[in-house]
């Protein structure tokens, strides 16, 4: 794996950093953490939890906030920088395409491309895929091994689907939209009526579309809608494991975090947060910057800016000073145990 970078590379892809010390090396070998990176290596502080790892690492080159307040080692080059994370990630990107180089602008021989679909200029479909009739594929995006495209689906520019990414039929992807691996988009929404002891099932004859700059974490999965559209709003992150039911709107630049559910009809508006494994009922209102803290229940429509915790969610200044009561709890029944005339 190349990892590689120059000096000059490092100072051109972050000149705002202001440098302190000097290594004699003119590149750097690979990228690891303070605790465990070698002698040749770049490595950061990230996250101030860490901060006591930096006098004793032995990277070569650390980029490091405007604020710390050590010193370099002997032949070790310090970058301060207002944003250290912003700057590894400028590297990183720089570095993506030789550690993932991207695939050939081809149609490999083991794909099933169906005579009516389009593959745009720079377009590259990998092995094993199969891609429906009238579907359109854009300039310069990627569609991994294994991949599934139903008929009629549209994929915009510049897309990245990765191996096994399932979209089913008439779902419409905008540009510059990332799918992890085992992304499924469109599967049918988990509707039934009760019709006296049986479950009949509703068909959802909807589709799904993803607006531009969404990326989805792997094996999340997106129900069409019942008759219209499910919808992710542009610039939305959607980790690992979430599950989207039919007929959700999430709103432009929200932050879903792993084993997310949401239940069908939902409504997030732009900028909301929502912490690993909570969950929401049905045809709730989420307003804007709305955060909701992990493993929260969320079962009212949430106020525009609201902070919530808990199951059932309640404010999360409240939430917090019930979790401080109940741990005083056992003390408590220890005292009315041994003062029965305090009861």
């Amino acid at each position: 794996m190349n990892l590689r970078l120059t000096l000059d590379e490092i100072f051109k892809l972050v000149p705002e950093a202001e440098t302190e010390g000097a290594t004699p090396l003119e590149e750097i070998a690979g990228i690891a953490s303070l605790e465990s990176a070698k002698t040749g290596d770049l490595s950061f502080l990230g996250n101030s939890k860490y901060k006591s790892f930096v006098a004793s690492t032995e990277a070569s080159v650390v980029l490091l906030p405007q604020d710390y307040s050590g010193q370099p080692n002997p032949n070790q080059l310090y970058l301060r920088m207002k944003e250290p994370s912003r700057g590894l990630a400028t590297l990183c990107r720089f570095l993506e395409d030789r550690v993932f180089p991207p695939s050939p602008p081809t149609v490999h021989e083991t794909a099933f491309v169906d005579p009516s679909a389009e593959i745009g200029r720079g377009g590259s479909v990998g092995p094993f895929c199969y891609v429906g009739s009238d579907v359109k594929v854009g300039v310069n995006s990627t569609i991994g091994s294994h991949c599934h495209l139903g008929d009629h689906v549209e994929i915009g520019e510049s897309c990245k689907l990765h191996p096994g990414v399932k979209i089913l039929s008439r779902c419409n992807i905008h540009d510059r939209v990332i799918l992890n691996a085992g992304v499924v988009i469109g599967s049918e929404g988990y509707g039934f009526d009760q019709v006296g002891e049986v479950h009949e099932k509703v068909p959802h004859l909807g589709k799904v579309v993803i607006e531009e700059d969404v990326e989805i974490g792997a094996n999340t999965c997106i129900d069409r809608a019942r008759f219209d559209e499910t919808r992710i709003g542009t610039g939305t992150k959607i980790d690992n494991l979430v599950q989207i039911g039919h007929n959700v709107k999430i709103g432009k630049g929200c932050l879903i975090v792993a084993q997310v559910g949401i239940s069908g009809s939902v409504e997030f508006d732009d900028y909301v947060v929502v912490g690993g494994q909570a969950g929401f009922a049905g045809h709730l209102k989420v307003g804007k910057g709305a955060k909701i803290a992990g493993q929260a229940g969320i079962t009212k429509d949430v106020e525009a800016g609201a902070f919530l915790k808990g199951n059932p969610a309640l404010p999360f200044q409240l939430a917090q000073r019930i979790s401080v009561l109940q741990r005083k709890l056992p003390e408590l029944f220890n005292r009315f145990a041994e003062n029965p005339s305090t009861k």
